[in-house]
């Protein structure tokens, strides 16, 4: 009887041993929340990634707009430093043929200068009032510059630059009339792919999105290796279906008169 005794107490006590060593089952909810927590933790790492790589471009723009006018306003500085030598020359070599004899008083002649002013001074003005930001004046002046020197050197420059008041006061559809004019009527200008860079910014602002990339795109193929090119590839990311947003760009201050 004791022998049985032992024999059911060792039969217990190892069930009850058992039991302790099999491990409890995880809760279903338990399973679930950490699935979720999962899933969001590699949710957000993706959009961090993405949020960078947009930031990363951005930079790269700015960088890449930035170098464009730190070497314009050079040139800018340059060409004005130029036109101001031409003009003490010029009124060097007047004043010089009046001491001579070879001309009206000086007072004759300071008057008439003034009132017929060449092409190169009515351009200056015009362009002075671009850079100080007085951009109706500026509007008017390249008007009135057109107007009465079409066959000028410096019309296609002036044409464009009309352009770019626009721009900056947001008319983008005159905007975008001006640089087509210049792509137009002066196809061989220096100006004609900065004037088609921003003939497509212009129709980008417009929501012209479809037109904007042809023009953009057009830039990159007929002006490959160039800032232009450059600056238009960025935009096309921009474009609505290039796996950018829309946003609006800035426009850039006026930088060489040539």
């Amino acid at each position: 009887m004791r022998s049985l005794s032992i024999v059911i107490l060792s039969g217990v006590v190892g069930a009850l041993l058992g039991c302790a060593s099999t491990p409890p089952e995880e809760d279903p909810v338990q399973i679930k929340l950490n699935d979720l927590d999962s899933r969001t933790t590699r949710i957000e790492r993706v959009v961090s990634n993405q949020s960078l790589l947009e930031m990363a471009q951005r930079i790269d723009t700015l960088q890449s707009q930035l170098s464009l006018l730190r070497g314009r306003v050079d040139e800018l500085e340059n060409a004005n430093a130029a036109l101001r030598k031409q003009q003490r020359d010029l009124y060097a070599d007047l004043d010089r043929r009046i001491a001579q004899g070879g001309g009206p008083s000086s007072g004759t002649a300071a008057a008439a200068a003034a009132a017929t002013p060449n092409d190169q001074t009515a351009y200056a003005q015009a362009f002075d009032a671009l850079k100080t930001g007085k951009y109706p004046a500026a509007i008017s002046g390249f008007q009135q510059f057109l107007t009465s020197y079409p066959k000028s050197d410096l019309a296609d420059n002036a044409q464009y630059w009309q352009g770019e008041a626009y721009y900056a006061t947001r008319d983008f559809q005159s905007a975008a009339t001006a640089f087509r004019a210049v792509i137009e009527r002066w196809p061989n200008s220096r100006k004609a792919p900065d004037a088609m860079l921003k003939l497509g910014f212009s129709l980008f602002e417009l929501k012209h999105y479809a037109e904007a990339r042809t023009t953009l795109t057009d830039v990159t193929r007929r002006y490959p290796d160039t800032d232009a090119a450059r600056l238009a590839a960025e935009r096309l990311r921009l474009l609505p279906g290039a796996g950018g947003s829309a946003d609006s760009g800035t426009a850039p201050a006026p930088q060489s008169p040539h």
